[in-house]
């Protein structure tokens, strides 16, 4: 025998077993916890039915969970988010049937209900694990789960008051849980839940939780022997549970002959998809953490199948939603369990209790699992209200209050559906904060990839910063759209001198409808500083999207990537400021013949200001005041002057290396005729500020100036005579 008891296969079977049985502890205090929240108040009466549908979840969930599971140590059953939903939907379904004037019978509809909502779960468990939509859940935003959870704490707490007490947790029972019997009962409570904290919270001993529980019992009664309090007159101060009828198994589909408050269904559709939402929420969560504890990876889809399965199976019997169990199944994989045998064995021992005689909750103390209640309340409090503000943001921990206080007022489904609004808000504003660019750059400091001439080099140096890029990323909504027009706006009011402005997609994961507008303004801002914007590695959904809101059009550019957008913006850069350096160098030519020296041209040349106007562009004004003279570099002005139906006509026409303006420059007259650009021209402008600056610190060049104004008057003035003198032949 002991060669047969040391083999490694009876080893491992005793390690089953007796692992199983630590954890058929914790389910049966659990479970018996679950029953008074779930079977209280109107329903108190009915409690062993209550016990009886905890340990079919128990029992069932504990089966087909310890056969299923991916993990062969995974223990099912009832959790306290799960019994916490499952309480507020028999309550709802309760306090609708007591408030009609003539109320049917309760126990019946609500054994139908919470089956019904058990199959339904399951139901839904199967669908998500098959269709591989099961992740999806995961996708709600954290501070939603977070507080769906802590408000089914805060609802656990309020549960274990009205066990403890009789009275439920509300600002019109303030009075009665006032009372000296109700204090006492509450104190009772909280020091359970304390000595469970200060003893079982932290080491998490096997025996612990169940030690406490049989001390508390043991020391009422002991309370009660030396106070001289009967049993009786105990459960008459409400210190103990009432003696409850003998409960039968009976399912709940028995009571189909029943009236049933059809008229309630609409009002519990809420609590129904409450139910779901956190029995699903709980599997995935509960399945991560034993990923972690056992450092293991799980099959999801497996486990919400199972799951399913569990439940459907359990609500066919008459139990309640169930879930796989973090806490137990790690304290069995921590016991030596390594088989499905511990679970099975869990499973055995939970069925046991439903022929347990029912009588014998006359002897249990309310407070007692009150307290139980009470700690798994806070803990769970402490858990989403207190450690999550480790985790979160600020505005995400705001959120996570909010939807709790949200639930608690209006119900599961009201918290859910604002709480994804508030969690999309946040993502988007969170988002919105995150730059939508990677990085800016000029084209003096990163350039294409051709290999340019040491002169073209030399004038991308000196003229980079013509072009100004910035590199994208992520995905650009309304929020970081309006944060890139916004840097738009400042980069331009930088760098006036920017020409062309490249936008780099690369790394643009889409771009949604609401951020054409920003481009939009993006557009018309460079517009007014004569700026154009060029696009690179633009993906084809971008290009659609903003060119379906006219973004795109002839004024931008396109390019394939990055490097070709820079070269034809170089290119661009290179040709202009190569014209103008052939410019400059005609206009020095041009002064230096009118002045001799080329001293004095660059002086003039800095003087000057450099003028394009368009075909038809008007110049001057006739009347307005003469303060300025035009050297016309390129192009050609006409003289205009008004006739009689109001139209003008021109009197005079001035080609390249020509003047206009002189003796309004040098006497101030108003302006007698207008002037206007015929062609495209190119105008070098002399104010009559900087003719003064030229008179007082360069008498010479003033002197030049002058003597030039007077040659072409006077060349002007003999031309005038001789047309003259060929009218009067």
């Amino acid at each position: 025998m002991s060669s047969i008891a040391l083999t490694p296969a009876v080893r491992g079977w005793r390690n089953d077993l007796f692992s199983g049985a630590i954890a058929s502890v914790l389910t049966i205090s659990f479970g018996l916890s679950y029953s008074v929240l779930i079977f209280s108040g109107p329903l108190a009466s009915f409690l062993p039915y209550g016990i009886a549908a905890t340990f079919i979840a128990a029992s069932v969930a504990a089966a087909v969970i310890a056969l299923g599971s991916s993990f062969p140590f995974a223990i099912g059953g009832p959790e306290s988010s799960t019994a916490a939903v499952t309480a507020i939907l028999s309550a709802t379904l309760v306090e609708y049937i007591v408030a009609q004037s003539e109320p049917t019978a309760i126990l019946g509809p609500v054994l139908i209900t919470l089956s019904a909502a058990t199959i339904l779960t399951g139901l839904v468990l199967c669908g998500l694990g098959i269709t591989h939509m099961g992740r999806a859940i995961r996708y709600v935003p954290y501070p939603v789960i977070g507080g769906f959870l802590g408000a089914t704490a805060c609802l656990i707490v309020s549960g274990g008051v009205q066990v403890s007490t009789g009275v439920k947790l509300q600002f019109a029972n303030l009075g009665r849980l006032a009372t000296p019997v109700a204090l006492y009962e509450l104190c009772a409570a909280g020091a359970v839940a304390l000595t469970i904290y200060a003893i079982w919270h932290k080491s998490r001993k096997p025996m612990a939780l169940p030690a406490i529980l049989l001390a508390a019992i043991a020391i009422a009664h002991l309370v009660f022997w030396l106070s001289g309090t009967s049993i009786l007159q105990a459960q008459a101060m409400g210190w103990t549970f009432a003696s409850p009828p003998k409960a039968s198994l009976t399912l709940p589909w028995t009571f189909l002959a029943e009236p049933y408050p059809w008229d309630a269904l609409p009002g519990l559709i809420g609590n129904f998809i409450a139910v779901i939402f956190v029995t699903a929420v709980s599997t995935l969560f509960n399945t991560t953490g034993i990923e972690v504890a056992a450092h293991r990876e799980a099959d999801i889809e497996r486990e919400l199948n199972v799951t399913g399965a569990a439940n459907i199976l359990t609500g066919l019997l008459g139990g309640y939603a169930s879930c796989i169990s973090i806490s137990r199944s790690v304290l069995n994989l921590n016991s030596g369990a390594t088989s499905r045998l511990s679970g099975m064995t869990v499973a055995v021992i939970a069925a046991s209790m439903l022929v347990v005689d029912s009588a014998l909750l006359a002897y249990m103390p309310r407070f007692v699992l009150g307290g139980l209640l009470l700690y798994l309340g806070m803990e769970q409090l402490h858990r989403w209200i207190v450690d999550s503000r480790k985790r979160l943001s600020l505005l995400d921990y705001l959120s996570l209050l909010a939807i709790i206080l949200i639930i608690i007022k209006w119900g599961f489904v009201a918290g859910v559906l604002i709480g994804i609004v508030i969690g999309c808000a946040t993502f988007a504003l969170s988002v919105s904060r995150v730059s939508s660019i990677k990085y800016g750059f000029d084209g003096s400091e990163y350039r294409s990839s051709l290999d340019r001439s040491l002169e073209d080099q030399r004038t991308l140096i000196a003229h980079g910063k013509e072009i100004q890029g910035l590199n994208l990323q992520s995905y650009l909504f309304f929020g970081s759209a309006n944060r890139l027009y916004l840097h738009v706006k400042a980069l331009l009011r930088r760098h006036p001198e920017c020409r062309y402005l490249v936008f780099d997609f690369k790394l643009v994961t889409g771009i949604d409808s609401s951020a054409a507008h920003s481009f939009a303004q993006i557009k018309r801002v460079a517009r007014e500083h004569g700026t154009t914007l060029v696009l690179a590695n633009l993906h084809p959904a971008a290009n659609r999207n903003l060119r379906a809101s006219l973004f795109i059009d002839n004024e931008v550019q396109i390019a394939a990537d990055l490097d070709r957008a820079l070269e034809w913006c170089e290119n661009e850069v290179i040709t202009q400021h190569r014209g103008l350096a052939e410019e400059e160098a005609n206009l020095r030519d041009w002064f230096t013949r009118i002045l001799r020296t080329p001293e004095d041209a660059e002086e003039l040349m800095r003087r000057c200001q450099r003028v394009e106007v368009a075909a038809g562009g008007t110049v001057v004004q006739a009347g307005d005041t003469a303060d300025s003279m035009h050297f016309i570099l390129d192009g050609r002005l006409g003289i205009m002057v008004p006739n009689g139906d109001g139209h003008l006509t021109r009197v005079r026409s001035l080609g390249r290396y020509t003047t206009v303006g002189e003796m309004g420059l040098v006497a101030y007259a108003p302006r007698s005729a207008t002037i206007q650009a015929e062609v495209a021209s190119i105008l070098y402008v002399l104010r009559a500020d900087a003719f003064e600056d030229i008179k007082q610190n360069h008498p010479a060049l003033s002197q030049k100036l002058l003597t030039y104004f007077v040659s072409v008057m006077a060349e002007r003035l003999a031309f005038a005579s001789r047309m003259i003198a060929v009218l009067r032949r």
